[in-house]
């Protein structure tokens, strides 16, 4: 039997039950694992159902019980259950086979009264038979006469169920009296507090399964088998059905927690706006989507939930793998080509401010399926539908939602928490197919532009910018991706730049490092800002100078910055976990927010003057108020450059003395020195002779003879990429040896084949990661610096090889599984590729 067997509110239920965080699925055993017998000792359960409920035990989050009236000997004997499925006896007495030595001798006493009277009663009727468990004895009438069973059934209720200290179980054809005062609810109970379940599926057949039934509450379900009165949600006909429930569940539970069919981190495709980005699977499905801002709450969160966090797809009717995806030049538009069908992708470039505007145009011969399925807020709130004559309404939410999209005829859906609307379309030649998300607004009126020119306004927006690139000759359409890539993780009204477009996609597959990167860290935004510089926009990098300006305007000095805001300038909330969400292809937690906002991070001045040295140098001046800030910075550097701190990486160790940041701390002086000198600006008196002392405090404590290079710390012999910048800074003459042998060490330890890792220490946190692209960058320039060009080439060969096919890298590299890992696209990884492309254009 199939899962299209089960009734269609069935199988909803189960498709959400499957989608809880931590599972709790629960059984009868016989007439639910097992059928009826003449003979009760040969139940046996469907090989199907044990299968089934295995594998289902051994996924995350979830656990498998069996609750029987049986004895726990019998059951474990009979039903060969394996250890990973939890059993429980005699409806709840029994969670382990040494219960009966739990008793006490009143009860032990009490239950051997039991035994002789049940004895006494059932004597001399054929069939009828006692069962004793450890804490009690059940007395079977199946197998005897009608009117021997009404008798015995008679004296048993009229007897021994009136004493003192006895508890009663009625099922079919059998009563059970126990000693100790339980039933199949409170086992359920027990059973959901003891592993935290947020909600329990308990599938039973007889009247003793009411009792568990009756605490089912909110998210939870039951399923009755057979005929009979109920507390139970739903009904099925026997044992088959159950194998098929049990089956359907594992299919969902599987692909809700490990995302089987999740698309490949590279092969995503980024949309982006003067303000909002959005992502697109290889196949045309918006994955991805925040609203009203980037590190806002998730609108569509399919990368991180499966099709139940929410998606907006968009494929031909009858299956098909697409032909291929692509950007149009030089702009943020997106087209995904099939045989007979062509799906167009952009957003509105510079829409209203609360607004986040979506242009998908259908256009060819091929009958399209639209599948429209919004979960706002990361799902966490219940979403309805409405249907109008130009399209669809959202409602539910506190944020207005609506798909412009006349013509097009919906089927609404419910899965009893939210809608789905569904259609098939058919476009006609120079008649395509236009849907328009409007996220902000409750207009479904027409847009006052018609579609094509809208079109080419969105992409003149980004190709007018592009033109203005001065492109190294290596790689130069790629580098020119890369470019439209920042831009478009650079939020327009305030200067901030995003480090990723997304959050959680994972460093290991299935692990923990997860972390939510939407947001606008110093050290990354002056990167970003001084890669764009030296392409020749300096727009970006002024606006950014201005968002820093406005932070620092907020603090008592630099000392006192956090190393990451938010887009707006502001502090970052807690960091949580959305519970709700599996993760990309089971990758937990899903974080928002992130605790390296409370960090130390002395580095990040370094980067900041970089980025008012590189600017000054394009102007052909300084501003007054970057001067101030250098300064402030460079007093900042006096202050405390020889503190320890959490550094580049934000492990979440205790801080130490790492040579990376006391290197920024010497070229933040290095660099104000230069400015002030060129740009005729007073230098303080102390800061040469700091500088000086800050670069011999480095190659002294930094060196580590034992392994002949510079280390992480001046506490240890591990070794960190980061610290190829006493060489790349400039601290340290690339021509020492003590540089060429760093570079010959990082390489030796930390570079596998097309990837370099950032570092192989215990960080504090469990699992492991991938090569880091912007490492690998880093190494590149090493090379060059140490007349080691041929390796440099081959290196950036494969760091070009890494990206996606519409040109997106994203944070790391697995080459051992040979795929991409880390929040996508990241802007360290896009810098490293334009940084290493103009030094090999030199």
């Amino acid at each position: 039997m199939t899962a299209e067997a089960l009734p269609a509110e069935l199988r909803r239920a189960i498709m959400q039950i499957a989608r809880t965080p931590r599972l709790l699925v629960a059984c009868d055993y016989d007439g639910t694992l097992a059928p009826i017998t003449e003979k009760p000792d040969e139940a046996r359960p469907l090989a199907e159902s044990v299968g089934a409920l295995r594998s289902l035990a051994a996924l995350h989050e979830t656990t498998t019980a069996v609750i029987s009236g049986r004895a726990l000997r019998d059951l474990a004997t009979l039903s060969r259950l394996p250890a990973e499925v939890h059993l429980v006896g005699s409806h709840g007495s029994e969670f382990d086979v040494g219960f009966v030595h739990d008793l006490d001798d009143a009860s032990r006493a009490l239950r051997d009264s039991i035994e002789a009277e049940l004895t006494r009663i059932v004597d001399g009727a054929a069939g009828a038979e006692l069962e004793v468990k450890p804490a009690g004895v059940a007395v079977h009438v199946r197998r005897a006469s009608r009117p021997d069973a009404a008798h015995i059934v008679d004296a048993v209720h009229n007897g021994p169920c009136t004493w003192d200290g006895v508890s009663v179980t009625d099922g079919k054809e059998v009563v059970e009296l126990s000693v100790v005062q339980t039933n199949k609810g409170s086992a359920l109970g027990t059973l959901r507090h003891q592993v935290g379940a947020t909600a329990a599926l308990f599938i039973g057949d007889d009247v003793t399964d009411e009792k568990a039934f009756e605490q089912l509450t909110g998210p939870d379900l039951g399923i009755k088998v057979g005929a009979g009165d109920t507390l139970a949600h739903h009904r099925v006909g026997d044992t088959e059905q159950v194998a098929t429930i049990l089956a359907f569940l594992l299919e969902e539970r599987r692909n809700w927690l490990y995302g089987e069919q999740a698309a490949p981190i590279e092969r995503l495709s980024m949309l982006a706006s003067a303000r909002s980005v959005a992502l697109l699977t290889p196949d045309a499905k918006l994955t991805w989507l925040a609203h009203p801002g980037p590190d806002s709450a998730a609108v569509f969160a399919e990368l991180l939930g499966g099709e139940g966090a929410g998606h907006f797809t968009i494929a031909p009717h009858r299956n098909g793998l697409p032909l291929g995806q692509r950007y149009l030049p030089g702009t943020m538009t997106v087209e995904t080509r099939w045989s007979r069908l062509l799906v167009t992708d952009y957003m509105e470039p510079e829409s209203p401010a609360h607004r986040t505007d979506i242009v998908r145009v259908i256009s060819g011969e091929a009958t399209a399926e639209i599948t429209f399925a919004p979960r706002p807020e990361f799902g966490g709130v219940p979403v309805r539908l409405v249907a109008h004559e130009e399209g669809l309404q959202v409602l539910g939410t506190s944020e207005a939602f609506v798909l412009r999209s006349p013509g097009v005829r919906w089927e609404i859906s419910s899965d009893g928490l939210h809608d789905t609307a569904t259609a098939l379309v058919q476009p006609q030649p120079g008649a395509p197919i236009v849907l328009e998300l409007r996220c902000g607004t409750t207009d479904l009126g027409p847009h006052e532009l018609p579609e094509i020119e809208r079109r080419a306004e969105a992409g003149q927006y980004w190709s007018s910018w592009a033109g203005t690139l001065k492109l190294p000759s290596v790689e130069s359409e790629l580098v020119a991706r890369s470019a439209l890539t920042l831009r478009g993780l650079i939020h327009a009204d305030t200067g901030g730049v995003m480090a990723a477009a997304t959050t959680s996609l994972p460093e290991e597959i299935g692990g923990v490092r997860n972390w939510d990167y939407r947001y606008c860290w110093i050290r990354d935004g002056a990167m970003t800002m001084r890669e764009l510089v030296t392409l020749g926009t300096l727009h970006e990098a002024e606006a950014f100078l201005g968002w820093l300006h406005g932070v620092l305007s907020t603090l008592a000095g630099p000392e006192r910055l956090h190393p990451l805001y938010t887009l707006a300038g502001t502090q970052l909330g807690a960091e949580a976990v959305i519970d709700s969400l599996p993760g990309y292809k089971g990758s937990r937690p899903v974080r928002v927010g992130n605790l390296a906002n409370h960090q130390v991070q002395l580095d990040v001045f370094g980067p900041v003057v970089e980025l008012v040295m590189t600017l000054a140098e394009a102007r052909g001046d300084l501003r007054d108020e970057d001067w101030q800030m250098v300064r402030a910075m460079a007093e900042a550097v006096s202050r405390r450059w020889d503190e320890p701190d959490h550094g580049i990486w934000e492990e979440r160790h205790v801080p130490r003395h790492r040579v990376y940041s006391r290197v920024m701390c010497w070229q933040t002086l290095n660099l104000a020195i230069r400015l002030g000198e060129v740009y005729g600006r007073e230098i303080p008196a102390g800061w040469p002779d700091l500088r000086d002392e800050i670069a011999a405090d480095v190659l002294e404590n930094g060196w580590n003879s034992e392994v002949k290079a510079y280390t992480t710390a001046y506490d240890g012999t591990d070794l960190d990429a980061a610290s190829l910048f006493v060489g790349l800074a400039g601290l340290l003459d690339p021509q020492d040896e003590r540089f060429q042998q760093t570079v010959t060490a990082i390489e030796a330890e930390l570079r596998s084949g097309a990837t370099v890792y950032r570092y192989h220490r215990d960080d504090g946190l469990p699992g492991g990661e991938g090569g880091f692209h912007l490492c690998a960058a880093w190494l590149i320039e090493a090379y060059l610096l140490t007349g080691r060009r041929t390796e440099a080439e081959e290196l950036f060969d494969q760091l070009v090889d890494a990206a996606g096919p519409t040109g997106l890298l994203p944070e790391q590299y697995d080459p051992v599984a040979e795929r991409s890992l880390g929040n996508h696209p990241q802007a360290y990884s896009h810098i490293g590729l334009i940084r290493c492309a103009r030094l090999l254009s030199r």
